[in-house]
């Protein structure tokens, strides 16, 4: 039976992943397991050990508690904001754009933050 927490923590991998651009392949490579893996993972079907977790932390430049972020105490998912997709970072288009996002640099990022602000009120 998977367990939310299981599903909850491969997402977050996932998510953690497409934000770095990585491949399955290459955080498996770095954490010396094979891609399949990382696959079962991220799906939840197989549960990360504790030592397992902190090197693919380590791998994917983040501290362990990342992977927990947005679970309540009780194992499940913190609602989502009103408006938004319930699983909008596991929406890979959402990613992509995140990942572009934080590619432009830092001055322009501001620029066009404001500008999607001013767009998103018109709206």
């Amino acid at each position: 039976m998977v367990h939310v927490v299981d599903v909850h923590v491969g997402k977050r991998i996932r998510q953690r992943r497409w934000l770095t651009g990585m491949t399955q392949q290459k955080l498996a490579e770095m954490v010396g397991i094979k891609f399949q893996q990382i696959q079962k993972y991220e799906t939840g079907a197989n549960r990360v050990s504790a030592s397992r977790l902190w090197d693919i932390a380590d791998a994917l430049e983040v501290p362990v508690s990342f992977f927990f972020e947005g679970l309540k105490e009780d194992g499940t998912e913190v609602a989502p904001e009103e408006g938004l997709p319930a699983d909008l970072m596991g929406d890979k288009e959402a990613m992509e754009l995140v990942r572009s996002y934080y590619a432009i640099p830092e001055n322009q990022r501001r620029r066009l933050f404001e500008l999607a602000r001013v767009l998103s009120d018109v709206a």
